[in-house]
């Protein structure tokens, strides 16, 4: 049974995504101001014919902004990039922000090129190195001293228990990891769905339960995109 909220009984009316959507249009209204460049970076990203609607959610986004601040990171590492979208909400204020320094690992050239073009639409091509090829094995290969102090995950979701070790090995004591795409619209719930993105984010689970080198939760979230979450966990 639905708990009641500051005297809203939500069985009264069931909620849509319509509804998610519109409310969040209305939140953000308030809350995020208007963004000059992200409107380039999307309307570029529409004319390349890449799929924007998948990109992190601006008032995601601006969270994800939010702790890349709060937390004092620099080295910034981020696995999938699609278009380029949510490494702006990573570093935004970076031309301000001496040192720090985004590495944005995608599997696809053409999604890299698109990147590269909205990296540069920002202003940021300096700044940010995008790396193009499989994501296991760039992370297997990766050294890096320091230590990296963000880590975001947002990509294949099947292989989401190896990216969380390898961002686990990588970030320094006291790094972020988080990781997109947790809830899956409640599909978590069918023992029988065998979807690779469902299967993905089960395995993680089961890491998750018995890792002792973590402390974690796990967020939900509904918008336009639906019920989904993301994974916020501090390496000890």
């Amino acid at each position: 049974m639905p708990k009641h909220v500051a005297g809203i009984d939500p069985t009264a009316r069931p909620t849509t995504v319509d509804d998610w959507e519109k409310t969040t249009a209305l939140v953000n209204s308030y809350c995020l101001p208007s963004d000059p460049t992200m409107e380039a970076v999307i309307a570029n990203t529409v004319k390349r014919g890449m799929p924007a609607e998948i990109a992190v959610p601006p008032e995601q986004g601006k969270l994800l902004e939010l702790l890349v601040k709060t937390s004092g990171a620099r080295r910034i590492l981020e696995v999938g990039r699609l278009a380029g979208m949510s490494v702006f909400d990573d570093i935004h204020g970076t031309r301000t922000s001496k040192g720090r320094q985004p590495d944005t690992l995608e599997i696809s050239e053409a999604y890299a090129e698109v990147a590269r073009e909205n990296i540069d639409i920002a202003g940021l091509s300096t700044k940010v190195k995008v790396v193009v090829g499989a994501a296991a094995k760039t992370l297997a290969d990766m050294t890096p001293d320091p230590p990296f102090d963000f880590v975001f995950i947002d990509a294949d979701k099947k292989s989401n228990a190896h990216y969380y070790r390898e961002a686990k090995r990588l970030v320094r004591q006291g790094g972020i990891i988080i990781v997109d795409n947790m809830m899956l619209f409640g599909q978590l719930l069918d023992p029988d769905d065998e979807n690779d993105n469902v299967c993905g984010v089960k395995e993680l689970l089961e890491v998750l339960k018995d890792d002792t080198e973590v402390e974690c939760t796990t967020i939900g979230t509904a918008s336009e995109k639906g019920f989904d979450g993301f994974l916020y966990a501090i390496r000890k």
